[in-house]
């Protein structure tokens, strides 16, 4: 074998075991590019918060992510099909029992049980879930009949980048 060929079969195999530890190299970006998701657009850039500044995007609520383990916060809008507008949040905690600490923590009575994730919950304006060390929040501004289903696709698109 020539020493050009014995280099590209070389760097082949640094590039193989290099991926390799990658999980899933979409986790570096959850967030689904417009038209991912059917209908949805995203409409801002992601905006990325470390624990220590999460006090700027969540005034006041801050603290008990902190203590439940919050690593950073990424947010970013979206609008599906120029009717309906949301932000999806996703906190990245230390661990997944942050994760779940946080998702029960804010549940109430109308919360209903949508399989999403290891765990999800779905209001009439929001679905919130968990996957691993990961907590999603999506919030839509209004609500119209098909606003639960709407908001589940577009959670649905951020589980599958998770």
């Amino acid at each position: 074998m020539n020493l050009k060929k014995w280099m590209l079969a070389a760097l082949a195999m640094v590039m193989i075991v290099s991926n390799a530890g990658c999980k899933n190299s979409a986790a570096a970006d959850p967030f689904p590019a417009s038209g991912a998701v059917a209908g949805w657009q995203k409409t801002t850039d992601t905006r990325a918060f470390a624990a220590k500044d999460l006090w700027q995007y969540i005034d006041g609520d801050s603290e008990q992510y902190i203590q439940s383990g919050v690593v950073s916060t990424s947010t970013s809008e979206y609008k599906y099909q120029d009717k309906l507008e949301a932000v999806v949040d996703i906190y990245t905690m230390s661990a997944s029992d942050g994760a779940q600490t946080m998702l029960r923590k804010g549940k109430t009575n109308e919360a209903k049980t949508v399989a999403l994730g290891d765990e999800g919950l779905q209001y009439a304006q929001s679905v919130y879930f968990r996957k691993g060390r990961y907590l999603v929040k999506i919030v839509a501004y209004e609500a119209s009949a098909a606003t639960p289903q709407t908001l589940l696709a577009l959670a649905h698109g951020v589980e599958a980048h998770l």
